[in-house]
């Protein structure tokens, strides 16, 4: 189970620069250090995070680490050696977190292998494609080993989006995950299983009736038409997010309203949703942009529970893609921010996604944002029924996470976490419920006055 590193979350401030160490395929062993042994190196912090897409195994040195790794055949094993160190015991502890839910991992096994050499031998559960690089110091973070151990067949979202409700709901008999926690960060957390929408809610007509009217198309065709929405929990895994002043993680929040949010949606006929993570890992922003692609997303939503340097700041925002600069100096900041996720979690640069890339660069997004703008101001509204509003009109930054250029999309901070108050708000379940309604009241009247345009057979799948 994931622990607290032994040294305080980053408060991501004076970021560093990343640099990466590639790994050779699999099956062959790569030395990465030169002959010798370095000088013994403590290990202050080793963590876990294991999720349906992928496991990661985090190792925290003081100084530089030289490594070797290895895949091991029938039985499927992950072997690394760490040169330069001691078997100490924080390393002792690293077997003690895997748990019997780990997807990937059966065991680990650490021990001392020869002098100033610790070896660990990952027992796996399926074959993997591992990814294994370094990360240089970044906030409080120091020097990081990070491996991580992906499904040789990539998780496909099309498979839980069609199941509409995940495993991880259906095991979790309704548990929610605390979304204040000081002390450790979440294991993969159990998630909602749906509620029932609020009466306001269940007042409302159906999309598919509102929609129908309003555009005169046939019932029968509305109704085969399924509205898909991508929802993002911002951060998770080693990049906490914003933290607030009593300990409070916007990982999790971000992540317990997400839920609550998926299961209304569920609840609705002609709605489903997808998350772009269900449990407490790292997502690099162009893959969470990638998930809301693949699945064929009709809006991408974004959340966020952020902090600003001044912790008066308060108030529910809005924000849509800018390619013409930000509409404020707050939200230039946060979106500097939100887009140096990627150091803090932590990613693998030798792996590019050109396809990707180029759709980062697509400046045919007219439609997109247009169509973003109409959701945002109809979102924002809904939010101002419930909390007091930072900015009465939708803002504008340039978020790397809203550049898809064939999906509206959307980044809601639902909350100052830096702000004491807002940050009760955020830690209460009845305000992260209300939330959650508000969002899909918004939603809904967005497509109520926007249907969907048909799309392929694949997307409309129940």
């Amino acid at each position: 189970m994931p622990e607290t590193p032994a040294h305080p979350l980053p408060s991501r401030r004076q970021l560093t620069r990343r640099s990466f160490l590639s790994a050779a395929g699999a099956g062959l062993l790569l030395a990465v250090s030169r002959p010798g042994h370095a000088d013994t190196s403590s290990v202050p912090a080793v963590r876990v995070w294991p999720a349906r897409d992928y496991t990661r195994i985090t190792i925290e040195t003081r100084d530089t680490i030289n490594f070797s790794h290895q895949i091991v055949r029938n039985p499927e094993r992950l072997v690394v050696d760490l040169e330069g160190i001691e078997l100490n015991q924080v390393l002792q502890s690293l077997p003690g977190k895997i748990t019997g839910n780990d997807p990937y991992i059966r065991l680990i096994r650490a021990g001392r292998n020869r002098p100033g050499v610790v070896r660990l031998v990952i027992e796996l559960k399926a074959e993997i494609a591992p990814q294994v690089f370094t990360l240089k110091p970044v906030a409080e973070y120091g020097h990081r080993l990070v491996l991580d151990l992906y499904p040789s067949e990539p998780v496909d979202p099309l498979l839980a989006l069609l199941e509409k409700i995940s495993p991880e709901e259906a095991a979790a008999g309704g548990a929610l995950p605390p979304s204040r926690n000081a002390d450790k960060p979440s294991p993969p957390q159990q998630a909602e299983a749906p509620r029932k929408t609020s009466d306001s809610t269940a007042r409302e007509k159906p999309v598919t009736e509102q929609a129908s009217r309003s555009s005169g198309a046939p019932d029968d065709e509305q109704v085969s038409r399924l509205i898909t929405i991508a929802l993002d929990p911002g951060h998770g895994g080693e990049d906490p997010g914003a933290i607030g002043a009593a300990g409070s993680y916007e990982k999790h929040v971000t992540l317990s309203v997400a839920r609550r949010l998926k299961a209304k949606i569920d609840g609705e006929p002609n709605m489903r949703a997808m998350l772009t993570r269900d449990a407490d890992y790292f997502v690099p922003l162009q893959q969470r942009v990638a998930k809301a692609r693949r699945v064929q997303a009709d809006l991408f939503v974004s959340i966020h529970a952020d902090a600003f340097i001044n912790p008066a700041a308060r108030g529910s925002s809005v924000f849509i893609l800018s390619d013409k600069g930000a509409s404020s100096t707050a939200a230039r900041w946060l979106a500097q921010k939100e887009n140096a996720a990627d150091l803090i979690g932590g990613i693998n640069i030798g792996v590019k996604d050109s396809h990707l890339a180029r759709t980062l660069l697509d400046l045919s997004q007219t439609a997109a944002l247009n169509d973003s703008m109409k959701v945002a101001k109809a979102v924002l509204g809904e939010l101002g029924g419930i909390n007091r509003l930072h900015k009465p009109h939708v803002e504008q930054a340039s978020f790397a996470v809203l550049k898809a250029p064939d999906i509206p999309s959307i980044l809601v901070e639902t909350a100052f976490i830096s702000n004491p108050e807002e940050e009760a708000k955020l830690n209460d379940e009845a305000y992260q419920d209300r939330m959650a309604s508000a969002l899909l009241k918004g939603i809904r009247r967005y497509f109520a006055q926007n249907p969907p345009m048909a799309k392929s057979k694949l997307a409309s799948l129940d």
